[in-house]
């Protein structure tokens, strides 16, 4: 490894986890197609979204057991 790259690496493990992640998460997309790179780039927002509204308090979890399900998935769980 080129010490510019050991440098680097050193710097983004003293980056917060958050910040990590969105380093490792870019450094991965860049093999990726540009088609594949946008739909996980919409993915990763909006489950931040969905996280964010959780963590607020905008939105109510329910648990598994009391949501209503079909049968098919009451039928996966059970097996």
């Amino acid at each position: 490894m080129s010490p510019g790259a050991q440098k680097i690496l050193e710097e983004a493990l003293q980056l917060p986890p958050d910040e990590l992640d969105w380093l490792v998460e870019c450094l991965l997309i860049k093999d990726k197609s540009p088609a594949e790179a946008e739909v996980e780039a919409a993915w990763d927002s909006e489950i931040k979204r969905r996280l964010d509204e959780i963590d607020s308090g905008a939105v109510e979890m329910i648990p598994l057991e009391d949501a209503e399900m079909d049968a098919t998935i009451r039928a996966r769980q059970r097996g």
